[in-house]
């Protein structure tokens, strides 16, 4: 049920700061390191390498500091938390590395991509290693309920990456189908970090489609600012370079607003950078331009603002706490964040 306007818009209590939320998790955080490093770890030279390449390049770990405060708040006191919220970052590394053949990426969070290291063959085998690994692990839990979640997840992923795929380089795409992209290819991830945090702790139905909700909706708040930093930062702080969803053929919601508006010539720029793939014939900047005298950048992030009310108000029946209070303050600073 959507919350009425009024109570979407409450004033939440003062959040933690991130310093405050890793203190809730740290040592559970470090331990999801570990447990990746040691994972990624193989016998067999070439894995062992690509796989020390990947821990090396680091990561924010939204995924795994969303599945540890979810358990937290619900009340888990095991250790399977730990293993489940780094099965969720294989799955989320092996998207970024097919991502990266997908799109003839180069750069990673800063430096050179596996596939421009190595070549998308070994990168592409990597990806599948990394998938199957996490359901090898995953298994070890002995959990039918979850196994079947994360295969879930990983078919609406893909689903979402075949449409995107099926749509690249079309200038038509409007914003619904934009948004389904995102619910699929991203939200659906933190959707599942979510619930297994619940899961792990026993709770019921309600509040576990309360925690489903709440990580849809962060999930999709977290790609609209996505959206929106390929347009303002720029690529020392990104990784990557700026405006390089546009320039794979990706048309994303600040685009699909501007286009709306029915310019010709705002068209024409966009459709020619489709075209080329490249900006020899218009300048990145001048994209850039477009968007931030259009508006656009205001109505996507207004549009991430209300997924990440709406996140709060999905957790208007756990019981208040500190870990609540972080859960409560991850969409802000989702909507903060300059990388």
């Amino acid at each position: 049920m959507e919350p009425p306007l009024k109570e979407m818009t409450r004033t939440v209590p003062p959040g933690l700061i991130f310093s405050d939320i890793l203190g809730l998790v740290g040592p559970k955080l470090k331990a999801v390191e570990a447990e990746v490093a040691r994972n990624l770890h193989s016998e067999i030279g070439i894995i062992d390498e690509l796989g020390t390449y990947l821990s090396n390049g680091g990561g924010k770990r939204v995924r795994p500091l969303l599945l540890l405060l979810s358990a937290q708040m619900c009340g888990y006191r095991g250790e399977r938390d730990v293993l489940f919220a780094s099965v969720f970052e294989f799955i989320h590394t092996a998207t970024l590395v097919h991502d990266d053949v997908i799109d003839s990426a180069t750069i990673r969070r800063g430096r050179s991509s596996l596939n421009a290291q190595w070549g998308n063959s070994l990168t592409v085998l990597l990806g599948d290693y990394l998938y199957i690994k996490s359901m090898s692990m995953a298994l070890t839990a002995d959990d039918l309920r979850i196994i079947k979640i994360l295969a879930d997840i990983t078919l609406k992923m893909i689903e979402g990456e075949l449409i995107q795929k099926r749509r690249q380089g079309e200038i038509g795409v409007t914003p619904e189908e934009h948004l389904d992209i995102v619910r699929r290819k991203t939200a659906s991830l933190f959707s599942g970090c979510s619930l297994v945090g619940g899961l792990l702790a026993g709770i019921g139905p309600e509040r576990q489609e309360d925690l489903k909700s709440f990580g849809l909706n962060l999930g999709m708040a977290f790609q609209l600012v996505d959206d929106i930093l390929d347009f303002t930062s720029n690529e020392k702080t990104l990784g990557k370079p700026v405006v390089s969803d546009l320039r794979e053929g990706k048309m994303t919601l600040p685009l699909i607003y501007l286009l709306e508006a029915g310019d010709s010539e705002h068209r024409t720029k966009v459709q020619t950078v489709l075209e080329d793939r490249d900006f020899s014939r218009v300048r990145s900047e001048e994209i850039v331009r477009l968007v931030q005298q259009g508006g656009t950048l205001d109505r996507t992030r207004d549009l991430a603002r209300q997924y990440g009310e709406k996140a709060k108000w999905d957790l208007r029946r756990f019981p208040d706490g500190l870990a609540r209070n972080a859960m409560e303050t991850l969409p802000d600073l989702i909507l903060a964040r300059d990388r």
